[in-house]
């Protein structure tokens, strides 16, 4: 028999990997039979004591319970208004795509671009979603006080929330780079930082959808891999979504979703979709997906000139969001640690330069011979979506430090 302190020790460590309120019980346990304490060591689960399960989709074949999932791809094509499409879908329990019925739930979003009372709930609204049911992430209290919410800190909390709403199916996480604290094009790094947001997706058994860019260039690669940042985003993802615009045999352009990649089911397919604007509230515009016909293919394939996007005018959106991504929270950074990943995506130093102009990043030497820090300046929020403009609107924002602290000199300072 296993005495109270004992399964206190076992609880407390066991504590990361269950939900909070699941307490471990002597039956949980078959000890040796001369009552000796559990030895330290690895943990076995022998196949036999196992019962085969089926994947519970949320979606057949496109949004798994219990997984990640990646939807990615280049800037303005509508990915948010794709997610939230989905999200509308599942408050409703309305029709996918493929005519499929959706169970009615919960939708919990986690977004660090764009605000939710002018731009994520018209669009919710413009689809028919049930208000009731959608939930943002907000903040995070700590001793009393409200801070940025942190997933580095705030997952436990995060799924002690999830736990108390209840019938949360689908987690949108807008970008999903926002999971990773360390850096985003380190293999290691983002396996880790992930794994949090996989355990969670796991216990709560909802679906997570996170958003992600697509590097510039690339045309007829694999899409998968060119979804911004280190292969661990795609490798840690059970399904990857893209979606694009093209040129049909026509030669008029249209937008598809198709699945590049899934481990848990068939890869390939996909459907025609366009973005259309209403008004939802008088004086709110917002817009919404229009879903069309089904097609079939590789994403490869389907997304034969996936590039139509990147010369669109948008590149600029790009590099923003993945600036603004890089300089989350309130810490100094260095600038040439903040520009590598636009570096990487094939964006020049006059863009990532436009991009830091366009949020009012703040700059600070590092001592007399040390080199430059970033920051993003205080509740710095995105008025307008990046996604589905082409000029984006930012809050006029007052520099917290002094145009002394600033120097002339920033001008020059090379990237």
């Amino acid at each position: 028999m296993i005495d109270d302190t004992l399964l206190e020790k076992i609880d407390a460590m066991a504590s990361r990997y269950m939900p909070p309120e699941r307490k471990l019980t002597a039956d949980d346990y078959v000890m040796p039979d001369d009552g000796d304490d559990l030895p330290d060591g690895v943990i076995l689960v022998n196949g036999a004591s196992l019962t085969p399960e089926p994947i519970s989709w949320l979606w057949q074949y496109w949004l798994a319970r219990g997984k990640v999932q990646v939807l990615a791809g280049p800037p303005g094509q509508g990915k948010t208004t794709i997610a939230m499409a989905c999200a509308a879908t599942v408050t409703i329990g309305g029709r996918w795509p493929d005519g499929s019925r959706c169970a009615i739930g919960n939708v919990l979003v986690w977004s660090g671009e764009d605000d939710p009372a002018d731009t994520l709930l018209p669009r919710l609204m413009a689809m028919g979603a049930d208000r009731d049911k959608i939930f943002f992430v907000d903040a995070t209290r700590i001793g009393g006080q409200e801070l940025t919410f942190d997933p580095a800190r705030d997952m436990r909390p995060l799924e002690r929330a999830i736990d108390q709403i209840g019938g949360i199916s689908l987690l949108i996480v807008d970008p999903i780079v926002s999971a990773v604290t360390g850096d985003s094009h380190k293999n290691t790094e983002v396996r880790r930082a992930l794994q949090p947001l996989v355990d969670l997706a796991s216990r709560t058994n909802c679906a997570v959808l996170g958003i992600s860019h697509f590097s510039k260039g690339g045309q007829g690669q694999d899409p998968t891999q060119r979804v911004v940042g280190s292969v661990a985003f795609g490798a840690v993802a059970r399904l990857v979504m893209v979606a694009a615009k093209v040129k049909s045999d026509d030669g008029n352009e249209k937008r598809i979703l198709a699945r590049s990649k899934s481990n848990i089911g068939p890869d390939g397919g996909g459907f025609e979709y366009s973005i259309a604007q209403s008004e939802p509230i008088p004086g709110i515009q917002a817009s919404y997906i229009l879903w069309g016909a089904a097609v079939s293919g590789t994403a490869t394939e389907l997304l034969s000139d996936p590039d139509v996007a990147d010369d669109d005018g948008s590149d600029s959106d790009d590099a923003v969001d993945l600036l603004r991504a890089e300089l989350k929270g309130s810490y100094l950074v260095s600038s040439e640690a903040a520009s590598k990943p636009l570096k990487d995506a094939g964006f020049s130093k006059k863009q990532i330069w436009s991009a830091s102009k366009k949020l009012h990043v703040i700059r600070k030497k590092d001592g007399m011979t040390g080199g430059w820090l970033w920051r993003l300046p205080e509740d710095s929020r995105v008025e307008d979506s990046v996604e589905d403009s082409e000029d984006s609107t930012f809050r006029k924002q007052e520099p917290l430090e002094s145009s002394r602290q600033m120097e002339s000199s920033v001008e020059v300072e090379i990237l």
